[in-house]
Order: C-alpha cells, then sequence, then structure tokens
C-alpha cells in the first residue's frame, strides 16, 4: 500500500494484532508494525496456552465482560477455523475466609454463571491427583478453560490481511513525529497515518519517555514450566481443569494447565517474577521462583516430578503503587492530539487502565474506538 494509513498500529502482539484486525474488518486501511520476525517468543503474547474463565473473585466486572469475550472468541474461531478455546472448567482452591473463593462464589451466584463448589472430601474424589489441606474449599467454573494462544494470534493476524490489511514484521519503529497526520520512522520506511495506536508491551517504557510520557511500568519475567506426570493421563484435559490458587505462594498467585501442550506434562506457574529490561530478559535471576515452585508441586501436587522438565520465559507487566496517581495526571494533560492513541494492556475502562489477561484482547478494540 502507499499513501496515508487511516491507522498504523505498533506491536503484533495479541493486543495490536486483534485491534488491527478490528480496524481492518470495519474498512479502514491498516498498518500492522511488529518489531521481531514472526512468531517471536520475546514478549507476552507467544506461547500455546492461557488460562480463560468467569471467576474473577471480587472483580465481578471482569466476570460480565467475559460473556462479551467468549462470543468474540467464537466468533473468530468460525471465520478463521480454528479451534481456539478447549473448555475443561477452572478450579479455584482456597483456605477457610479466603477472598479470592468466597467473592468468587458470591460473584457467580449472583450473576447465575454455572459452578460447583465442594469440599475437601468431594475434592479428593473428582481430583485425586491433587494435595491440599482438608479445611480448603473448591470452586469450579464451567466456563474455565483453555484459550490456544498461538493459534489464537496467528488467526487474528491471518484474519486481518484477509481483510486488507498490512503486516510488516522484523521492522521496529524507531520515531515518531505526532501532528495532525502522523509519521512513523522504521527501521527500513517512514510512513504517513491518520492515527496511531501504541501497543508496545513491555517496551512502553523505553518507548513513551520520548513522547513526554513516564509510565510506572515494571516489565518481568515470567518463568513458565511443565512438569512431568508419574502417571501418563493423569493430568489430560478430560480429567484435569486448569486452576488458580490466589494466594498460591507467598503473596502470588499460582496457576496452572492440564496436559495439553507437551505430551505427558503440567504447566504450573508463578503469576510474579524477577524485574527485568525486556531487551534482556535472560539476564535475570529466576532461581528463587523455580525454587518455590518446587517446593509447592511437590506439596501439592505428589504425582508430578518435583523438577521442571521444560522451562519457557513470557514477559508480563505490572504498575507501580503510584499508578492510579500517575493515569490521572497524565489523562487531565494529555501530551497529543487524540489521533495517537496508547493501548497497553487496555482491557476495560472503568477500572484499570492496564491488564494482563489474554482473555479480554477481542474487547479492547471495541470499547475503546
Amino acid at each position: 500500500m502507499s499513501g496515508i494509513y487511516d491507522t498504523i498500529v505498533v506491536g503484533a502482539g495479541i493486543e495490536g494484532s486483534s485491534t488491527a484486525y478490528y480496524l481492518a474488518k470495519q474498512g479502514q486501511k491498516t498498518l500492522l508494525l511488529e518489531q521481531f520476525p514472526l512468531p517471536h517468543n520475546r514478549g507476552s503474547s507467544h506461547g500455546q496456552s492461557r488460562i480463560t474463565r468467569k471467576a474473577y473473585g471480587s472483580k465481578e466486572h471482569y466476570a460480565v465482560m467475559m460473556n462479551e469475550a467468549f462470543q468474540l472468541w467464537e466468533q473468530l474461531e468460525r471465520e478463521s477455523k480454528t479451534e481456539i478455546f478447549i473448555n475443561t472448567g477452572m478450579l479455584s482452591v482456597g483456605e477457610p475466609g479466603n477472598e479470592f473463593v468466597e467473592s468468587t462464589i458470591k460473584a457467580m451466584r449472583k450473576h447465575n454463571i454455572p459452578m460447583d463448589v465442594y469440599g475437601s472430601d468431594e475434592a479428593k474424589v473428582k481430583y485425586p491427583m491433587i494435595s491440599y489441606p482438608n479445611d480448603f474449599t473448591y470452586v469450579l467454573d464451567h466456563s474455565g478453560g483453555i484459550l490456544r494462544a498461538d493459534k489464537a494470534l496467528k488467526a487474528f493476524q491471518d484474519q486481518f490481511q484477509k481483510f486488507g490489511g498490512e503486516l510488516h514484521d522484523g521492522e521496529a519503529m524507531v520515531n515518531i513525529i505526532p501532528g495532525h497526520v502522523i509519521t512513523v520512522i522504521t527501521s527500513k520506511l517512514s510512513y504517513k497515518c491518520n492515527n496511531l495506536v501504541l501497543t508496545v508491551g513491555p517496551w512502553a517504557k523505553t518507548i513513551l519517555p520520548s513522547l513526554g510520557v513516564h509510565i510506572p511500568l515494571r516489565p518481568l519475567r515470567i518463568t513458565v514450566c511443565y512438569w512431568k506426570e508419574k502417571f501418563p493421563g493423569q493430568y489430560a484435559v478430560n480429567k484435569f481443569p486448569v486452576f488458580v490458587q490466589h494466594p498460591g505462594v507467598d503473596n502470588y498467585s499460582v496457576y496452572g494447565l492440564p496436559s495439553e501442550e507437551y505430551p505427558g506434562h503440567v504447566k504450573i506457574c508463578l503469576h510474579f517474577g524477577p524485574d527485568i529490561d525486556p531487551d534482556n530478559r535472560d539476564a535475570a535471576d529466576d532461581k528463587w521462583v523455580l525454587d518455590k515452585m518446587k517446593s509447592y508441586v511437590s506439596k501439592h501436587f505428589p504425582n508430578l516430578v518435583p523438577e521442571p522438565s521444560i522451562l519457557e520465559t513470557c514477559i508480563y507487566s505490572v504498575m507501580d503503587s503510584s499508578y492510579h496517581q500517575w493515569l490521572e495526571k497524565f489523562l487531565e494533560s494529555w501530551p497529543w492530539e487524540k489521533n495517537l492513541l496508547m493501548i497497553y494492556h487496555l482491557a476495560e475502562l472503568i477500572d484499570s487502565f492496564l491488564d494482563p489477561r489474554y482473555k479480554f484482547r477481542p474487547l479492547v478494540y471495541l470499547h475503546s474506538n
């Protein structure tokens, strides 16, 4: 394509790819830029799986939002003829008085979301492969399951191009010249557009200061661990659901998925990790994460080998405690024309500006347009 684009989207992770898809679907002349050759594993959107659910504790607005998100994932499945969602159910576990478990039960009852609540005796019969104290409560969200992340990302990118969108990978943005017509300079060419959307993930911390924005962002390296089954098939998708314990280790969540990605291996991870520079993520020391997770798996998953067989890496981005104060001041003094939109893990506009949840991505463009 040549001339002026209606919109350029920078960053072809799940956020940027879904946004570009909806723009192209609505007939906008859209360019999607990605700094790395696709596919790649350097950001936050790669990998084979993510958890999806309606069980969100006290954040019951997420449960309501997921009704629409599920519909949009189904729409993408139909259009792309790709299976993206695997329904396994999602199990929340917690000790007596656990705020997440209790508020999940309350919210799901309020919104008539199908669930089962088990005591320890029932849970031991249904899930004999896990081991938690006898006073724990278990909540099974029937809607939960696995999003096939890599397939979802490719489906968005493929459908985007089918609707006339243009995707350039291996082409990093190096400068932005704001104005009524925006100029985007890359490592290869320069482009002009009427609107610019930045979905740059953890690189926001390095890209945005040149635009006068200093976001209180903390990129974290997440160590993705896969643990071998002692008895093959015991944690298969038809026997074991995805699960979350919040908190599970110290004050951090632990999450897991059944044996699906790698034969005979269960994915169980700490929902936290060391601070990193996204351009030098492999330098981080994650030994403390591995030590904590080995202890957790040994204690609660006795039928898994308590040493991870496969290790992968993902980047999460979180805000420090000054975030809400920063956001209020930032929105009061928006430094650009309205044709430059920074969508950075924007999942919903009512309660939070940032959210790491993959499952909401189809909603982002629709509710920020």
